[in-house]
């Protein structure tokens, strides 16, 4: 694999025109995260680590260069005062992330981090450099709202309107003697439907269960509204910009290799299911997450964006180390309690119907998007619409 520093736009648009006289084949490279690889490539990976600058105007929007990563994109908006709802991860690409959504601490409150894009740059297959929004080539600004990345050209900036940056609570709990059954099937009940500033996701691995998460609000409301969920005592650090609690969940797959399949589910599991899902837990290495979803994400409407799955009530993540079979055994006993839908920044390889799983009710609109503005396929590759 050949790659190439891109530190300008006209870097990027000599290398997709040189690609494109060879036949070469040419994939961006942000911050190279792709549960499927698809940052990697036997041709030329475009690497955009060069374009990451970061600039606030006075209104609160922000320009952000597609190279740049989490870490600096949360640093630099809170010189200002302001932030965005993304992900934990600080090496994960800002750009990648709000091609395929972006689900956050800060999501329920404020919605996907694609919510918040209001303009792209992009550089076409034929190497012209459009800039869109809701006014200028509405069609593919529609598409980069939750499709996927690197599906209708190379993303060379973003502009968000960017949130305050909010002090939070930090909400931790490692419960070791619990009946991880009822945890489950309580969690599945009051974490989708808790007040929008509140985030507490949950993590199942040999037999432990860990609560972590955030809110908005203080500790006082925030302890009352966690005695819902469970009687156990949960660590709570208060009065924590949202910059700094980012930095203290950051994501323990960036050093461990593993796999992982995941589901977006609109209804709680079935006792039985949950009690199939649960039995082989105790293998070491293996692990459930549960992402709460509902809130500010579910008051969007389907086809307002590319991103499809404003309905769910939780993702389910299954991950385990790349040999263990498990984990397809897991995905399967879950998904038959599942929507179907697959959240686009965890694409699955080993997915029957990817293109209902990813995009639903916006598949036929992203095929004709994907006609106008990619039509000889130069930015091609497994499941790309």
């Amino acid at each position: 694999m050949n790659v190439l520093l891109c530190r300008s736009v006209p870097d990027v648009v000599r290398a997709i025109t040189h690609a494109a006289a060879t036949g070469e084949h040419l994939v961006p490279r942000g911050g190279g995260h792709c549960f499927a690889n698809r940052s990697t490539t036997d041709g030329t990976a475009l690497d955009m680590s060069g374009l990451d600058t970061i600039s606030v105007a006075d209104d609160g929007v922000a320009t952000i260069g597609a190279g740049a990563l989490l870490a600096q994109v949360y640093e630099a908006l809170h010189t200002h005062g302001r932030t965005l709802p993304a992900g934990c991860g600080p090496t994960v690409g800002v750009a990648g992330l709000t091609l395929g959504g972006g689900i956050g601490l800060l999501g329920r409150e404020h919605g996907l981090t694609c919510d918040r894009l209001v303009g792209a740059e992009v550089v076409l297959a034929d190497g012209s450099v459009v800039t869109c929004d809701d006014e200028r080539e509405p069609d593919l600004f529609w598409a980069l709202r939750g499709a996927g990345g690197g599906q209708f050209g190379v993303v060379t900036s973003l502009r968000f309107d960017t949130v305050p940056e909010p002090l939070t609570t930090r909400v931790e709990a490692v419960l070791t003697d619990v009946d991880v059954a009822e945890l489950v099937t309580a969690w599945q009940s009051w974490a989708p439907d808790a007040p929008d500033e509140v985030t507490v996701n949950l993590t199942l691995e040999s037999g432990n269960a860990r609560l972590f998460g955030a809110t908005t609000l203080g500790e006082h409301p925030t302890r009352e509204l966690l005695r819902e969920l469970t009687p156990a005592a949960v660590d709570l650090r208060p009065g924590l910009p949202y910059h700094r609690l980012k930095h203290t969940f950051a994501d323990p797959r960036e050093a461990d290799p593993t796999r992982m399949r995941s589901e977006f589910f609109s209804r709680p599991l079935s006792d039985r299911t949950l009690a199939e899902l649960l039995a082989p837990l105790a293998h070491p290495g293996r692990q459930l997450t549960f992402t709460a979803m509902g809130g500010a994400y579910n008051r969007v409407a389907e086809d307002a964006t590319a991103f499809a799955h404003r309905g769910e009530r939780f993702l389910l993540e299954h991950i385990a180390a790349p040999a263990d079979d498990w984990l397809d055994r897991s995905w399967a006993t879950a998904h038959s309690e599942g929507s179907g839908r697959v959240y686009p920044n965890f694409p699955d390889p080993a997915l029957d119907d990817w293109a209902t799983a990813y995009h639903a009710g916006n598949h036929a609109r992203l095929t004709t998007v994907k006609k106008s503005y990619d039509p000889d396929r130069f930015f091609d590759f497994p499941q790309a619409i």
